[in-house]
Order: C-alpha cells, then sequence, then structure tokens
C-alpha cells in the first residue's frame, strides 16, 4: 500500500489507499491528504479520457475541442472529494466515475445497511457522520433507498417453500399521502413457524382492504408460489372475518386457532370496569389449562359464573371455543404457547411503527414497501431464518 506522502499513480492503488484509510480514529488533516490525493488520481484519469476521446475522433475525421471543466461532488468513505471534471463539446469524462456516479459503492452499501438496520434516512446522517466526516442529506438516503426496489419485487415473486409447522396470518393498518390527504390501507401479511421455534415473516401485501376477496388474493398468490400447507399443523389468526373465509377457500383442511389475545381484549371490553380483572382471570385459566379436557372445564366454569351477568360475553366464547382450543392440538407446552395468540407478528407490527412514526406518513406506495421490507428482512435476520437481500451498487 502507498505510504502517506508518497505519489499514487494507478486507480487500484488510489482505492486501496480509500480502503486501507478509513478508520474512525483518522484526523481530519490526513482525511483532507487523502481526499487531496483521489481527487487528483481521478482528475488525472477523466484528463487522459479526454485525450483518448479527441484521438480517436482525429482518427476519424470528425472534430471536436475541449471545453473546460465543471465541479462535481464524490462521495467516499472518507468524506467528499471534489472533482473538476474535463469535458469537450460533445463528451464529458465524468463516465470515468463510474456510470455517473456521485457516490462510491461503499457509501450506498453504508446508507443501505444503516436503512436496513432500522435508522430513518434522518438518522442515517448522524450514524454515518463518524465514518464520513459530514452529513448525508435525508434525500440522498431516501435516492439511496431506491435501490431497494429490484429487492422487493424479487421477495414478493421467489419460490416458497411449505417448510412451516404454523402459519399465523395478520394485518397492519399504514398510512399514505394521496391528493386527497392521508389514506389507510392495510398491510396483510403471514408468518410461519418452523419445527425449531424460529419465526419468519414469509411475505406481506399492499391491500385496499382486510376484505375476504383481498386475503383470497394475498392467499392464493402464496398457494401459487409453494405454500401449499402441506407441512401445516395449524392456521392462527386474530378473528377478521375476511380472512377467515379466504382461509376456508385456500387452506380449507387446516385446523384455525383464534387468537386468546385478540378474544380477550374483544371480551372483556363488553363487561364493567370493575369485573375486568376478574373475567380476565377467568378466561387465563382456561387456555392456561393443561390439557384440553381441563380447559374445557374451565370454560364451563367460567360460563356458569358469569353467564347471569354477560350472557352475550358467554355466548361469545361458546361460539369460538372450538377455535379457541385448536392449540391443545400440540403436546408440548412451548408450541401451544406460541401459536396460541398472533403475538409472533404484533411484535413485528410494533416495530414497523416504531421506524413509520417519525414519518407521520408514507410519500407513496413504493415508500411503503421499502420500509416493510427492510424491517421484516432485518427481524427474519434476527432470527436467523433468512439472510438480508444482498443490494449492490448495480441493482
Amino acid at each position: 500500500m502507498p505510504h502517506y506522502g508518497t505519489q499514487i499513480e494507478r486507480l487500484p492503488d488510489a482505492f486501496t489507499f480509500i480502503k486501507d484509510m478509513t478508520p474512525e480514529h483518522l484526523g481530519d488533516e490526513t482525511r483532507q491528504a487523502v481526499r487531496e490525493a483521489i481527487a487528483t488520481v481521478f482528475e488525472e484519469r477523466m484528463s487522459w479520457a479526454i485525450d483518448q476521446h479527441l484521438e480517436e475522433l482525429a482518427a476519424r475525421g470528425e472534430e471536436d475541442r475541449r471545453n473546460g471543466h465543471y465541479p462535481r461532488h464524490w462521495l467516499t468513505g472518507l468524506g467528499d472529494v471534489q472533482l473538476d471534471v474535463p469535458r469537450t463539446r460533445t463528451f464529458s469524462a465524468h463516465k470515468v466515475l463510474g456510470a455517473y456516479a456521485r457516490r462510491s459503492p461503499e457509501v450506498d452499501q453504508a446508507i443501505l445497511g444503516c436503512f436496513l438496520l432500522g435508522h430513518s434516512t434522518r438518522k442515517v446522517a448522524k450514524a454515518l457522520l463518524p465514518l464520513l466526516g459530514e452529513r448525508i442529506s435525508a434525500s440522498t438516503v431516501s435516492q439511496v433507498a431506491k435501490t431497494l426496489d429490484a429487492a422487493v419485487q424479487a421477495f414478493h415473486r421467489r419460490p416458497l417453500q411449505d417448510r412451516y409447522r404454523a402459519l399465523i396470518f395478520d394485518g397492519v393498518v399504514l398510512a399514505r399521502k394521496t391528493g386527497a390527504g392521508a389514506l389507510k390501507r392495510p398491510v396483510l401479511v403471514v408468518l410461519g413457524l418452523l419445527p425449531d421455534g424460529k419465526k419468519e415473516i414469509i411475505d406481506f401485501r399492499l391491500a385496499g382492504s382486510e376484505s375476504e376477496r383481498e386475503w383470497e388474493t394475498f392467499l392464493t398468490d402464496l398457494f401459487q408460489r409453494g405454500l401449499t400447507g402441506e407441512q401445516a399443523e395449524i392456521i392462527v389468526v386474530d378473528g377478521g372475518q375476511g380472512m377467515h373465509s379466504a382461509l376456508q377457500t385456500v387452506f380449507p383442511s387446516l385446523p384455525i386457532q383464534r387468537c386468546w389475545a385478540h378474544k380477550t381484549r374483544n371480551l372483556t371490553d363488553n363487561v364493567r370496569r370493575a369485573d375486568r380483572e376478574a373475567v380476565k382471570r377467568s378466561l387465563h385459566s382456561i387456555y392456561n389449562a393443561k390439557t384440553e379436557p381441563k380447559a374445557r372445564s374451565a370454560a364451563r366454569r367460567f360460563a356458569d359464573r358469569w353467564e347471569t351477568c354477560y350472557p352475550k360475553v358467554v355466548r361469545s366464547l361458546r361460539n369460538d371455543l372450538d377455535e379457541l382450543l385448536a392449540c391443545f392440538r400440540f403436546k408440548n407446552e412451548k408450541w401451544r404457547r406460541w401459536t396460541r395468540t398472533t403475538n409472533a407478528i404484533e411484535r413485528r407490527f410494533r416495530e414497523v411503527r416504531r421506524r413509520t412514526r417519525p414519518m407521520g406518513v408514507f410519500s407513496d406506495r413504493t415508500s411503503m414497501e421499502r420500509i416493510l421490507f427492510a424491517v421484516f428482512s432485518f427481524e427474519n435476520q434476527q432470527q436467523g431464518v433468512a439472510p438480508l437481500f444482498l443490494v449492490t451498487h448495480n441493482n
């Protein structure tokens, strides 16, 4: 590697110099010296490209001439490199920088990394400040984030493996901007529980509503891509009628487990405040029972105690009791706990809301897709079930 103070004559040496001189402890003077060295290398390379262009035209009998320089900023791992780009009347040497790139691929990768790791666009500049020595605008981060689009589309089109022991379906409502103001729309999501207990967001879909038709479109696409449910033993849902009806069409043979968390909230909302804790404890005794017969006995005790005061609450529990106890098909207590609620997917929704809260509403459908893909991909990586999509400068 060239040492500080020596002349850098080749482009590969310049990149090596950048790579080896990017530790955070570098001082400002050293950073500036390296940026100036890199600028010299690229400006000489661009000047040579102009010479080659003029010589080729002259050999063909065509005319052209130099037409001065214009400034260009190139963001590298050491900060902003200011360049004077030479040009002719018909040709600019900026292609030497790599297909009009204003940022090095390494910086784009760093920006995308921060974005995928959960930083908002406004926080990326602060996160990269120690590395770059200067701030990056939120608009720059947004532009780089657009390179995620190819990965998002690949994610939605990829073949699926039918390898999940349980499937959890739910939806989250997000807002995006339209000409008529903020428009709230649901995002339909499916999470799979693998035989080892790890959890994976399989896919998501921006929908117009949570109607049976929208859910059936989502489920049919999953089925056609390979998620047939043949390995699954149960489907967990929050109780929405549209989803429930669509599941009967696409996955008719799979038993459905109603989410106890949703059901408990719905039931306790219909009792007096003074009785809510007691009603909640009675419900806990049902789904915390050791076996299904004991759970049904606890349900009968619930009915005996509360039917006089709250007949509609007891009737609602009875109507859904079979689906509320579907989780007892698992002998393992952990699997009963994992499949009696949609908590696994709700946790990921909380992370989506945390990431999107500073944004207020999304600017468009595409920005919604990017951030959902980023959050869900990171959650999958944390579980060790799927790597982050590799996003390169060429995407």
